[in-house]
């Protein structure tokens, strides 16, 4: 991938009404400002380069516009928060071969293109419910996450840091470069998909899709028969998503295309906003408002219509296909009566969105053990509920938005190969959300490919 002319840095009056979050209010943010390493980190983050590039941001933009009229889907996967020792050749390359597994799955299943999309190279900071953490009568501040503080409960792991973003940023950088090698340098060939499954237990999904890699391979080797050498078969694009929580970070990293004279966010491609972060008025609403990447922003089960199309007008006054996803946390329980309107009131809006299920975060639960953890059967449940009211109102059903990982964890129940409480003590891994394992995410591939199938 290559910039598309040269991208400049922006300075704090550089571009009208960027800096206007700063006088808002702001939410979830650490208490940071007054440390002695803040400003210096911060000028470090604006001097670095682009992680990723306007011509990119621009490209993905389009992709969506397909999702968004019903041309394509997007599947968007990985940590709920990715850790600095999760920077690994193993992990990293493990979980892009679970995603592009997936995507295989629904594009053959479904025959429609997918965007693939990973919640990694920036998942670093997270949301949290209270600004403290207490134990055994000792009260530190809550892990937000390791751009933030650490994991330890310990007064020094604790304190916020703001050379943590700059940590991030490198870590970042070093995951973006290898999903590049990997995705761009034969590691994607589809006349590989078979090799993918190797190293892996077999269960019942794992046999489905080796059925599956079989009629690919052969698809494939009757194009290369036929003399067709299409590019599409040995790499493909992947796209970086992460919440843009961090309004410090986000703004550092923010440059001006000198194409267009237009800010974009160069910490990711995508960027979504979380249901803790979503004030029509708040600091990060305005933000993402004035740059020029994709958007997402998480709706949970009590948002309503007009709050729906306030959004779409704070983030999407022009109703422009691509740049405005909804991706959709309701739980299993809720999903079939609270998405209902909040769809058909965008449908009646005329609005072009990305509509995408989020079948994670509305179906946590806490294991007898003291485990936070989700049930495989809500989880596909809530999926099948997103196709449904989708298929009941004449709309599309653009996208798949999970927590999950390409490792052998154990931190969701229930799935073919059935992962139950005993097995958490040895196998869960996750500092903050459980995530499906490898062999959960394939079988929620082919439920997703299934339903793509009725829906067309």
């Amino acid at each position: 991938m290559t910039a598309p002319g040269e991208i400049l840095h922006v300075g704090a009056a550089d571009y009208p009404g960027l800096d206007e979050w700063r006088s808002l209010p702001l939410s979830q943010q650490p208490d940071w400002r007054g440390h002695e390493d803040f400003d210096s980190a911060y000028a470090e983050l604006s001097a670095h380069p682009p992680l990723v590039f306007a011509g990119e941001v621009d490209k993905l933009k389009r992709r969506l516009a397909k999702v968004a009229n019903g041309e394509a889907f997007l599947l968007q996967g990985g940590d709920c928060a990715e850790t600095f020792d999760g920077v690994t050749a193993d992990k990293i390359s493990a979980k892009v071969k679970t995603i592009l597994q997936m995507a295989v799955v629904l594009t053959y299943g479904a025959s429609l293109p997918v965007v693939k999309m990973g919640r990694m190279a920036g998942q670093y900071a997270k949301p949290r419910s209270s600004d403290v953490e207490t134990r055994d009568g000792v009260t530190l501040p809550t892990f937000r996450g390791e751009i933030v503080n650490g994991f330890d409960f310990t007064e020094e792991s604790r304190v916020p840091d703001p050379k943590r973003m700059v940590k991030a940023y490198h870590k970042s950088a070093a995951t973006l470069n290898l999903v590049r090698a990997f995705t761009e340098g034969g590691f994607a060939d589809l006349r590989a998909v078979q090799q993918w499954n190797k190293g892996f237990m077999q269960n019942p999904a794992h046999a489905r899709y080796e059925r599956l890699a079989g009629e690919i391979d052969r698809a494939v080797r009757f194009m290369e028969a036929c003399g067709a050498d299409f590019e599409g078969l040995k790499r493909t694009e992947f796209y970086a998503a992460h919440e843009a929580l961090l309004l410090d970070y986000e703004r550092a990293l923010t440059r001006i295309d000198s194409r267009t004279g237009k800010p974009y966010v160069t910490s990711g491609h995508f960027v979504w906003i979380g249901e803790r972060t979503r004030e029509l008025d708040g600091a990060h609403m305005d933000y993402l408002s004035r740059v020029q990447n994709p958007v997402g922003v998480k709706l949970g089960p009590t948002t309503t219509p007009e709050t729906v199309l306030e959004i779409i007008e704070k983030l999407d006054p022009e109703r422009e296909p691509g740049r405005l996803t909804f991706i959709v946390r309701m739980g299993a329980a809720n999903v079939r009566e609270k998405l209902p309107p909040l769809v058909r009131a965008v449908r009646d809006a005329g609005a072009k969105v990305v509509w995408v299920t989020d079948p994670m975060h509305g179906n946590t639960i806490t294991a007898d053990n003291g485990y936070k953890t989700r049930r495989f059967d809500d989880i596909l449940d809530e999926v099948r509920g997103f196709f449904e009211v989708h298929r009941s109102l004449g709309t599309y059903p653009g996208g798949l938005h999970v927590e999950m990982t390409g490792d052998d964890v154990a931190e969701c129940l229930g799935g073919s190969d059935v992962i139950d409480e005993s097995a958490f003590d040895q196998r869960y891994e996750s500092l903050v959300d459980p995530r499906l394992n490898h062999k959960q995410s394939l079988e929620l591939a082919f439920l997703v490919a299934e339903s793509l199938t009725t829906v067309k």
